[in-house]
Parts: C-alpha cells; structure tokens; sequence
C-alpha cells in the first residue's frame, strides 16, 4: 500500500471544509486503506482526509493499544448527531502538528452517523478515548484543529514551539 503525504500546520487544506463524498466505492476504499496504512506508519490514531490534501469528509481511527489486535474504523461522510453535556479534558496530539501536545475539553460521549468501508448507514455511540479521536478527527473535515479549542495564548507558544523544533530539524 501506498503512504501518503501527511500535511501539517499551517498548511491551508487544513483550514478548508471537506466535501461529502458521493458513495462509497473501491477507489475510496483504497483510499481509505491507503490512509490507514498511513496512520499507522506515523503511530497515529486517527487520520482524515484533508491531512493527506484530499478534501473529502473521510476518517479513519484505530484505538487499539499495541498490543491489541487491530480494529480499524472506516467513516465516510461521519456527522455527530448527539453530544453528552459531560465533558472531559484529554491530552491530544495530532499527525499534522508533530511532537505538539495539548489537554482539550470535549463531550464525553457521542454518537455519529456515517457510511462505513462498505457504504452501509452506521450509528456509533463513541465513549472514552473514541469520543476524543472521533471529535478531533471530524474536526478536520471542518477545518478546526485541536489548538482551535485551546486559549490564544497556549496555542501561540504550541506554534512557536513548532516552528522551533521545525527550524532545529532544518538546520
């Protein structure tokens, strides 16, 4: 399989709003692969679309540990059509900001509607650690990062941060 390209911050595909796709067939299923086999290769837990310059609403998500089998979940199209009012904060990371850390408060819970790798209409209610992937994945699909759901000033000293270890990698 092929690994794509992760594209980081501030890259402006990571801005824009995805579009949804017509239906799901082998081309976006091999897509879908394509980006999982990427996820993986960079130790990630999720991944959408637009971090690999395809402006399509698709996520993928594994949280199994390492030393869990695998369990990949393939969503095109995914829509949140419940939040709990619980909230919970959780330190995240993401592919496109590397080595970037921040704790973020989201619903606990939450329950999506999306198409999965066959194009079958699913409902999930993600708790836990799938909520916060799901949420922070889905996020993308509509141009917000996890540093969009921080204070100015913290997410100020993330960028810095970045563009330090950017310019010590460079250099």
């Amino acid at each position: 399989m092929v690994k794509l390209k992760v594209y980081e911050y501030p890259h402006p595909i990571l801005k824009k709003k995805a579009q949804k796709v017509d239906k799901v067939d082998d081309e976006l299923r091999a897509f879908m692969d394509d980006m999982l086999e990427t996820m993986y290769a960079y130790n990630g837990c999720g991944l959408a679309a637009p971090q690999v310059g395809i402006s399509k609403r698709v996520v993928v998500i594994d949280i199994a540990r390492e030393d869990e089998e695998p369990n990949p979940l393939y969503m095109a199209n995914p829509e949140i059509v419940w939040k709990s009012e619980e909230t919970e904060v959780c330190e995240e990371g993401c592919l496109s900001l590397p080595e970037m850390r921040a704790e973020v408060e989201r619903p606990a819970s939450v329950k999506i509607r999306y198409l999965d790798y066959d194009g079958n209409e699913c409902e999930l209610l993600a708790e836990d650690f799938l909520a916060v992937a799901a949420q922070h994945e889905l996020d993308h699909l509509d141009g917000v990062l996890y540093i969009d759901h921080i204070s100015r000033l913290k997410r100020q000293m993330l960028v810095k941060k970045l563009e330090k270890s950017r310019g010590q990698k460079r250099g």
